[in-house]
């Protein structure tokens, strides 16, 4: 049979567009079908409009530190509006961009959404068909409503509406402490708004390492961002121009506010795409794949969000190249990728608020819980030169190993440039380095890294600088 295509991806997020040009290298001809803007979600409406946010954020928040230079400010003009434009500028220029890679590396592009007629056959709301040899999933994930509480972007916000908002509100509740709560909280704090985040399990940033959490929720604490944790929401009043929620609390608590961001996770974006009539298995709406991404129906794949791996951008990037290593392999006899499936214990989680935290691999609270044996050691930022020098001492750098190899089994850094430097210890970790080959690194002089190293060498009871 002769096919249009050797592939289809519907969606063109950061696993969808990674995809396409990876089989664009791999000599796979392919089209990528996207219902918006390419990049998805993360680079319009989450991971780029969001960290240009956070940047502003962070030079309001340093301004102490140009009084403290005899410098006077007057912030008396300060508008939120101009925030959110340049956070627009980012993501436009950004989606323009993957934009201008589709066209370089020769993938055809349908604005369109797409549903499957057959494993090899798709088709668009123009009521085109296409065949292809193979189609790939990569159609995302959305934000999951409060049941009974739809979204309205006015007062009852989703991630995606909070970050689309021109005019700050001056009260906000925020329901959910994970990373998108936490970051917005940060941003929206820093331009003057009243802020209270309302968290259900016993802390903020439940996913990470307790320690860690704590360091930034006192952070927080300490900027007047309002944390409940341990407490839920009941109830939900629309009023005429505000938000009453009544909290689970005794006696029961009513809290008035001009919008409530709900930010309590994701839901995968399956339906319409007409799975059930080939077959293929889904689990609580995600869809259910193999190890380079294979779902129930030959020659259908399906990559990030959708599957209910973790729900991270990077995750589904990877995804999306090792199917098409895969289907090349299949088609073009190429080589298989190294590994077949990403390594779990080497994925980076990584939140931008301030202090950042990063971490990958077993928590400390983990190995605890699954009995697993480890040794841990913790340098505190206040002991690293760099984060003295600038003035950044909160947080520490924590490396969970193995008692007898010296493995590193997981890591956590929570502090100034987390995000940035946590990648030597995820090389290390995949790489099946030693403690030892840390410790013994020579590290620049003054920089953050060099927590890194201590904290190793700390693992091995010769930690210099504490």
């Amino acid at each position: 049979m002769q096919y249009d295509y050797d592939t289809i991806i519907i969606g063109a997020g950061p696993g969808g567009y990674v995809a396409a040009i990876r089989a664009a290298q791999l000599g796979l001809k392919t089209l990528l079908v996207e219902k918006d803007k390419p990049g998805g979600v993360c680079l319009n409406l989450g991971c780029i409009p969001s960290k240009a946010l956070i940047h502003q954020a962070d030079l309001l928040n340093k301004m102490e530190e140009l009084r403290e230079l005899g410098v006077s400010l007057d912030t008396s003009g300060l508008d939120y509006g101009k925030a959110f434009a340049k956070s627009r500028q980012a993501a436009d220029r950004l989606s323009k961009g993957v934009q201008f890679l589709i066209k370089k590396n020769g993938i055809d592009y349908r604005r369109s959404t797409a549903r499957l007629l057959a494993p090899d056959q798709v088709e668009i709301d123009t009521k085109e068909k296409f065949t292809s040899q193979t189609i790939i999933l990569a159609t995302g994930s959305r934000p999951r409503e409060l049941p009974g509480t739809p979204f309205d972007e006015k007062r009852i916000l989703s991630s995606n509406g909070a970050l689309l908002m021109e005019k700050l509100p001056k009260k906000i509740a925020i329901l959910g402490a994970g990373v998108i709560g936490m970051e917005l909280a940060y941003v929206w704090n820093a331009f003057g708004a009243e802020i209270q985040v309302i968290e259900a399990q016993p802390r903020v940033l439940p996913l990470e390492d307790a320690a860690a959490a704590a360091v930034v929720a006192k952070s927080f604490a300490a900027r007047g961002i309002n944390i409940s944790t341990g407490v839920s929401i009941s109830q939900v009043h629309l009023q005429a121009d505000r938000v009453a929620l009544n909290l689970q609390t005794n006696p029961v608590q009513v809290l008035e506010v001009d919008a409530l961001l709900i930010a309590i996770g994701r839901e995968p974006n399956s339906a319409g795409l007409g799975l059930e009539s080939l077959g293929i298995r889904t689990e609580r709406g995600f869809i259910t794949v193999g190890p380079y991404g294979q779902t129930a129906a030959a020659g259908v794949y399906a990559i990030g969000d959708v599957t209910g791996s973790p729900l991270l951008a990077h995750v589904a990037s990877k995804e999306g190249e090792l199917a098409v290593e895969h289907i090349a392999h299949q088609i073009k006899g190429t080589p298989l990728p190294l590994h077949s499936a990403i390594q779990t214990d080497t994925i980076p989680s990584a939140v931008y608020c301030s202090p950042e935290l990063a971490s990958f691999g077993l928590s400390e609270e983990q190995a605890k819980a699954n009995a697993v044996p480890y040794k841990q050691f913790s340098f505190p930022f206040r002991a690293i030169g760099k984060a003295v020098a600038t003035d950044s001492t909160e947080g520490f750098v924590k490396i969970l190993a193995d008692p007898q190899t010296e493995e590193i089994l997981g890591a956590c850094i929570v502090g100034e440039r987390a995000t940035d430097v946590i990648h030597e210890l995820i090389l290390a970790r995949q790489a099946e380095l030693a403690v030892s080959d840390i410790a013994d690194l020579v590290h620049a002089h003054p920089t953050i890294s060099e927590g890194i190293m201590e904290a190793a060498r700390g693992l091995l009871d010769r930690a210099i600088h504490i």
